[in-house]
């Protein structure tokens, strides 16, 4: 079975940083796509940033210009560098994975438990 577990949340003032990682662990073949999402309370669940396994990334305008997604595909790894953080980045963060668990298998998507990301003013 795969699992992601992500780590680097925590609680940073604003104009700090955070760096996100989540491992990817299991019988893994490669993975395709991973991403970040978030979720605030009483709001749903949104896209973050993606990074295929070619190293395009996509970014929500939202953080365009201060997070920057990356991989490491030796350790299975995706990471999230968040910087310049606002109050509204607030939120639960997590990642997801489009793990391909045999040759010619197009991926299956898998989800991390989720890290907490807090900003004060």
């Amino acid at each position: 079975q795969v699992q992601l577990v992500e780590s680097g949340g925590g609680l940073v003032q604003a104009g700090r940083s955070l760096r996100l990682s989540c491992a990817a662990s299991g019988r893994i073949f490669s993975i395709n796509t991973m991403g970040w999402y978030r979720q605030a309370p009483g709001k749903q669940r949104e896209l973050v940033a993606t990074i295929t396994k070619f190293g395009s990334t996509n970014y929500d305008d939202s953080v365009k210009g201060r997070f920057t997604i990356s991989r490491d595909d030796a350790k299975n790894t995706v990471y999230l560098q968040m910087n310049s953080l606002k109050p509204e980045d607030t939120s639960v963060y997590y990642c997801k994975a489009a793990v391909r668990l045999r040759i010619a298998h197009p991926g299956d998507d898998y989800w991390g438990q989720g890290t907490q990301v807090t900003v004060s003013s």
